[in-house]
């Protein structure tokens, strides 16, 4: 088992994952283009026992486009978003890849709301591509 690292920019948010990511997607929806700054978020899957954090989150309450609640937590400081808890994924937190300290072994194998997808971002070679999210 491999445990990863990762934390804001700033340093006050650090974190251990204590499991392989049970799942490494890239997510297309308008919210998570708005929270990244970018065309699209990358997340890792992994069950809340196995994520520890030290440092504080803020959390923004947002809902995704099925109605249900996203919670997204970020750093107060210097504002990297860190993870989020969907609703529709329970006992799940969804971790930001690019707070990783290494993005060695990660590799998206699914792509959600690629209706939304900037038509000029490549698919991820080999993954399975959705034009719906997980619920």
């Amino acid at each position: 088992m491999t445990h990863r690292h990762g934390g804001c920019l700033c340093g006050a948010i650090r974190y251990e994952i204590k499991s392989e990511p049970a799942l490494v997607a890239v997510c297309h929806c308008q919210n998570c283009q708005k929270q990244s700054g970018g065309m699209y978020s990358t997340n890792l899957g992994v069950p809340e026992a196995d994520y520890v954090q030290t440092g504080e989150t803020k959390v923004f309450h947002d809902k995704g486009d099925s109605g249900r609640a996203v919670d997204r937590y970020f750093c107060a400081n210097c504002g990297s978003p860190i993870l989020s808890r969907a609703e529709a994924l329970p006992g799940m937190v969804l971790i930001k890849a690019g707070t990783l300290d290494s993005l060695a072994g990660i590799v998206p194998k699914m792509e959600l709301y690629t209706d939304r997808a900037a038509e000029w971002v490549a698919a991820v070679p080999g993954s399975q591509r959705f034009a719906l999210g997980l619920g």
